[in-house]
This record gives structure tokens, sequence and C-alpha cells, in this order.
């Protein structure tokens, strides 16, 4: 009898487990196509069997869907009375689905008049984030300072009094660093010889940096194979 139980709990949590496992994001950037700016408040959304997944995009005209089962699906976008066409897009597990870039025409637009750069299919990937590599660290004036160097690679990052980094959007300390795929609360004693490569994300965060509302300093740091290049 213990035996069943056992096996039942076991096969319920992994079915849990698996469940929570097969989800990605949708993200991308709808911009108005006469003044090439940024449009706020385009709902980005997708119906699937009687479901509705929707986001709203932001001053920066970024939008992101997020815990999508992984699948295929239309996704469309709407501003007041207009609607675009309908983008079909494909949802990675943990992943994103990236949109690019969206020109969106406001007024009297006709669902086949919006168009997508590069291509209409969405692409897995990530929205491009700013990042310092190695060359760039070591002529860096604030190298030795990992959080000073945020505050340089993103506007939307900034330093308070006591040292806390704030992304918008978010709260004092809202965020993650992640050191060779680590995530840590804080950074200390890590030499600034020793980053290969240091990324910045502010939105569109990854799904596998996904538990904080603000944002994420990624570290990735010089293995064998790097040191010996520098030294040939």
């Amino acid at each position: 009898m213990y035996t069943k139980s056992f096996t039942l709990i076991a096969l319920l949590f992994s079915f849990v487990s698996f469940g929570q496992s097969v989800t990605g994001d949708a993200i991308g950037t709808v911009i108005d196509t006469d003044a090439k700016q940024p449009m706020e408040f385009v709902k980005a959304l997708i119906q699937d069997q009687g479901k509705k997944y929707q986001a709203l995009t932001d001053k920066d005209g970024r939008f992101r869907i997020t815990a999508l089962p992984s699948g295929t699906y239309s996704l469309v976008l709407i501003f007041g009375p207009d609607t675009s066409k309908a983008f079909e897009i494909e949802v990675p597990i943990e992943a994103y689905a990236n949109i690019g870039t969206v020109e969106f025409k406001p007024k009297g637009i006709s669902k086949d008049e919006v168009v997508v750069k590069q291509k209409l299919k969405l692409r897995m990937g990530e929205l491009p984030m700013p990042e310092l590599t190695t060359k760039e660290i070591a002529h860096n004036p604030n190298k030795f300072s990992i959080a000073t160097m945020a505050t340089q690679l993103s506007s939307e990052v900034k330093m308070a009094d006591d040292g806390q980094l704030m992304f918008r959007g978010a709260r004092k300390g809202d965020m993650i660093y992640v050191v060779d795929g680590v995530k840590l609360p804080d950074v200390y004693n890590l030499p600034s010889c020793a980053i290969n490569r240091m990324t910045v994300y502010t939105g569109g965060l990854p799904a596998k940096y996904g538990d904080t509302l603000g944002g994420a300093i990624v570290v990735e740091t010089l293995g064998y194979f790097d040191l010996l290049r520098q030294r040939n």
C-alpha cells in the first residue's frame, strides 16, 4: 500500500513539474508606421481554445506575453478600432518567440497593412540587449564595479544612494545577478579581469531568468580556452 501511494505521489509530482516547465513567452516591439516612434498601449492578443493571452506595449513599444504553453498560435495587434492581420508564432519551451519590430499604422489601418521587418514568422531568440565584452571592460574606468557598469549600459538602470540598483518599473533591489548560469542576490569579489561578457536585461527577460520583476545582470566568466586565446 505504501509503495502504491509513493508511486502515485511521484507521478503527480512529475506531472506538475512537467506542466510548469513547458511554457514560453512571446515578445516584440511595435512602432508607428509614419512617426517611426514606439507605440504604447497596443494590445498583443492570442486566443486559443477559449483562452486569451494578452499584453499591452509599454512606452518603448515592447510587449511580453508570458506563460504561454509551447506550441503554435496566431497573434494579432489591436489599437483602438484597428486590428492587424494574424501572425503565426511558434512558442518554444522556456524561451522566447521574438516578433522583432512591427510597424503599425494607428488610423484607418486595413488588416493587411501591418508590416513586419525581417520575416512575418516569429523567431526564437531574445531582444538585443546591451553588453560589454572583456576588452571593453578592461578599458572601462568603472571596471571594478559591475553595478556601475550596468548603469552605463542602460538608461533604464539607476543606482540609489545606498548602492542598490533600480530597474525601470521595479522596486529598488528587485533584480538578480546571474554568474555562469547561477542566480545570485549580489556579486562580491569578482575581478573584472575574469569577466568574458556582461549583459544587462531590463525588459524581455528570458524565461530562465524570469523569477524577478525587475531585471537581470548576466555575467559570463572567462574559461580555460578563453584565457589560452588571450595569451596567444
